[in-house]
């Protein structure tokens, strides 16, 4: 029964977590449609509104903040007004953000979508602007980032990285962090995109099923490929767990003492939008873990809080109130962006 992990939202509650990686702000312009250009053929657009929402690892702080978590968020942003906007954001739900450093020589890593409507149309995304910096992060900026994770971590129950790709987590970070958490039992969860296998030594690895496909270097086309790629992610990167997630099929944990948890999807109806589920995962099961709950139940939370998130418009939160609810069959979806 799903009431039985009630207690575990009480448990949660509080727990203190730091949340690494590659923060980004996802913009939301919505513009009305005014006429055909007269220089291209192109749609007029009169802007009506402008929204900022915390996207890639700074979904997985707003998400461990609001389900319950004192989160500290650690990383690389721009001196412009899209930072400004995604640390007030944060703060807003009680977000340390003092980890997270202002560089005026790069953007806050962003992505800006157009969403065209008019009065009798729906509105749809017709373009979308990425801006991110190449540069790796300056050596400067690393030592200061080193920095403040020292003095943060002893503070900690639990550690979460967020690694899209953007250079946040370097070597030198990376290292430090596993190091810390296994030398203090504490418990750890990465969710790399592209590149998995820098983190051996990490205590959980989160994967979607199509990113295990990738860090095996196969196709997954049965449940017994899948199992056997999970177990040797497992193996490979001295893990104490892999948890892979399947969309409408659930999720299964891997466990470092060969045990596999099949976990299905807790419900299949109004999924909305599948972006930023994952991160909503993390966040879950990162705070479980702090506070001592074992990795099966731990993932059974986290898969019912991910089916609240699907069932929301883009990247969204999910609160410990509405978790509640979800576990008693009484939760009903509201379209957010």
């Amino acid at each position: 029964m799903n009431q039985e992990l009630e207690p575990i939202i009480d448990a949660i509650q509080g727990q203190p977590v730091l949340v690494i990686g590659d923060m980004v702000a996802d913009i939301y312009l919505d513009g009305r449609i005014s006429r055909i250009s007269r220089e291209a053929p192109v749609l007029v657009l009169e802007q009506v509104g402008e929204k900022i929402v915390a996207g890639g690892a700074a979904n997985v702080v707003n998400n461990a903040a609001t389900l319950g978590g004192n989160v500290y968020a650690v990383g690389l942003l721009g001196n412009d007004s899209s930072a400004r906007g995604l640390k007030g954001i944060l703060e807003k739900n009680g977000v340390h953000t003092e980890g997270l450093l202002a560089d005026d020589d790069r953007p806050t890593i962003s992505k800006t979508r157009i969403i065209a409507g008019g009065r009798a149309t729906v509105s749809q995304q017709i373009v979308r602007i990425d801006r991110e910096s190449k540069k790796p992060m300056s050596p400067a900026f690393e030592a200061e980032m080193l920095r403040y994770i020292e003095v943060v971590l002893p503070q900690v129950r639990g550690v979460v990285i967020s690694d899209y790709g953007a250079g946040t987590v370097t070597e030198t970070i990376k290292n430090r962090l596993i190091n810390w958490c296994r030398e203090h039992k504490i418990p750890s969860i990465v969710d790399s995109r592209y590149a998995i296998r820098r983190f051996r030594g990490i205590g959980y690895v989160k994967q979607n099923d199509a990113e295990l496909a990738a860090a095996v270097g196969r196709e997954l086309t049965s449940e017994e490929d899948l199992y056997a790629a999970g177990r040797e992610l497992l193996a490979d990167l001295d893990a104490d767990g892999v948890l892979v997630t399947r969309g409408e099929k659930g999720m299964v944990l891997f466990e470092r003492d060969g045990s596999a948890h099949n976990i299905p999807v807790s419900d299949k109806s109004e999924v909305f939008d599948v972006s930023g589920a994952g991160d909503t995962c993390v966040a879950t099961v990162i705070l479980a873990l702090a506070a001592g709950v074992e990795p099966a139940k731990a993932a059974e939370l986290s898969n019912i809080a991910s089916g609240i998130a699907v069932r929301k418009l883009g990247t969204s939160t999910v609160s410990d109130s509405e978790l509640r609810q979800a576990l008693y069959g009484n939760f009903h979806s509201e379209i957010r962006r």
